[in-house]
């Protein structure tokens, strides 16, 4: 009978165990219950209790923390709410081509097509720069203050653009205050939802990713199609208002599973990832990439309709683009969770690049600028999804957010001269079309999947394997 007694106290045991270890407030408890007690054993040898237990004050605990879910109601929560936070932050941003083309024949005309794209350079640039400022700020407070911040100034920027008449006032609102409040948004989507996947994680930001290809086929058709019929100032506001309603959803949704508590900026944490090889050429290799992807979100409107497309007509490729970049991320995210994230980051990469130099190069008609959009947006759209997917791959989740903002604070500087460097070759090498521009961004395109072979050897060396 006594075994028997003693079996069932073990058994319950067990099972405590095994519950208390699943749950991180009941594991805290223990903690505290079991300094406790050692604090009352030890003070029967004290002269004096009272100050002893001052002196030493309460013990550190370290929160259990269990894998990502994987899944779950909450989880595909958070997914949703960084689908909208995508929908309007790259989203906003991946309709630049709109806004130059829009410039250049109206408000800044008598400004050269170089001096013009700094508008839109700077706001991607903005966005991506200010990825370490906020990725230390949700490693310490996680996304709901960050997430905040970014709604009030990315509305607020835009409004003030829709007053905007004068080339500075388009720098201040659209290319620096807007893109503020989108990184924001940006990198508190993406880090939210890396807390709460790992095994389907580039499916999961795939899926995030695809609201930024969604936003990037109807905010190019809202402000085309608004402009006209309300004038340039009412079709700002409406996009803002839009913009401001799915922030609504995603300040509900958003949230981090891990804990976070306050800390000190430290410039050496953004510093010291540098010092990894695989990072490092998984950083160098999305720098040579990203200095070109943008080219063709920015020329291909306006490469169209220099050999003939009509403006109508040109005005859809970018939601063209957009549109097919929805399956690429989305695609891409779930096979790259089977057959290996460097893997598939090395195929849609290489595929991008030949595209640019083999059809978009020597494409002089509306079929040829048609479906280059429609595949280079299925091919493009892929580093969008797999880029905070290979970061994560090779970090501790806890330090996610301020190993993405390093990496985006790099490429930041791609975007900020890739813009610029395409839009001087265009009049200053060849008078008669975009060949300096297209066979710039095809090279460096190139050069940045060579560099992601290097990357994925790096990681796990260079058998056919799932890495």
């Amino acid at each position: 009978m006594a075994n028997d007694d003693t079996k069932v106290a073990s058994s319950i045991g067990n099972a405590t165990n095994i519950h208390i270890s699943n749950n991180p407030t009941l594991v805290m408890s223990m903690h505290g219950n079991a300094d406790l007690e050692k604090g009352l054993a030890s003070s029967e040898k004290a002269e004096s209790p009272i100050e002893k237990s001052v002196a030493a004050g309460p013990a550190p605990v370290t929160p259990v923390i269990g894998p990502p879910p994987d899944g779950g109601a909450q989880a595909w929560l958070v997914v949703l709410g960084a689908f909208c936070g995508l929908f309007v932050s790259f989203g906003w941003i991946s309709c630049i081509g709109v806004f130059q083309a829009y410039y250049e024949s109206h408000q800044l005309s008598k400004f050269s097509t170089s001096t013009v794209t700094w508008i839109t350079s700077l706001e991607t640039f903005t966005m991506f720069f200010c990825g370490p400022i906020f990725g230390i700020m949700f490693d310490s407070y996680g996304p709901r203050w960050i997430l905040l911040i970014g709604t009030i100034l990315h509305v607020f920027g835009l409004m003030m653009a829709s007053l905007s008449t004068e080339y500075y006032q388009f720098i201040l609102a659209q290319g620096i205050c807007s893109p503020i409040g989108a990184s924001a948004i940006f990198n508190a989507s993406v880090n939210s939802v890396s807390t709460w996947f790992a095994k389907r994680r580039a499916f999961a930001l795939g899926v995030t990713a695809a609201g930024s290809s969604l936003g990037g086929v109807i905010f190019p058709i809202m402000v085309t199609q608004l402009i006209p019929q309300v004038g340039f100032p009412w079709a700002m506001r409406i996009c803002a208002f839009l913009i401001l309603f799915m922030l609504g959803i995603a300040n509900l949704t958003l949230k981090s599973r891990l804990p976070h508590r306050p800390k000190p900026f430290d410039i050496l944490s953004f510093m010291r990832p540098l010092a990894e090889l695989k990072f490092v050429l998984t950083l160098a290799a999305s720098f040579c990439f990203f200095w070109g992807m943008f080219l063709p979100f920015t020329f291909v409107i306006s490469q169209a309709e220099r050999y003939g497309m009509s403006t109508n007509l040109a005005g859809y490729l970018i939601p063209i683009l957009n549109a097919s970049s929805i399956f690429g991320r989305t695609l891409s995210g779930y096979l790259a969770d089977k057959v290996g994230r460097y893997n598939m980051m090395v195929l849609t990469t290489f595929f991008s690049a030949i595209l640019v130099l083999a059809l978009w190069l020597p494409s002089k008609g509306n079929v040829p600028a048609i479906v280059f959009s429609a595949l280079y947006g299925f091919g493009s759209g892929a580093f969008v999804s797999l880029a905070p997917a290979l970061v994560a791959q090779i970090s501790d989740v806890r330090e996610v957010g301020v190993r993405n903002g390093t990496f985006f604070a790099v490429i930041s500087f791609a975007a900020l001269t890739g813009t610029p460097i395409g839009g001087a070759l265009v009049p200053v090498v060849l008078h008669d079309g975009y060949t300096g521009l297209q066979t710039f961004a095809g090279v460096v395109m190139i050069v940045g999947s060579i560099l992601f072979v290097f990357a994925r050897g790096a990681v796990g060396g260079f058998k056919l394997t799932a890495v």
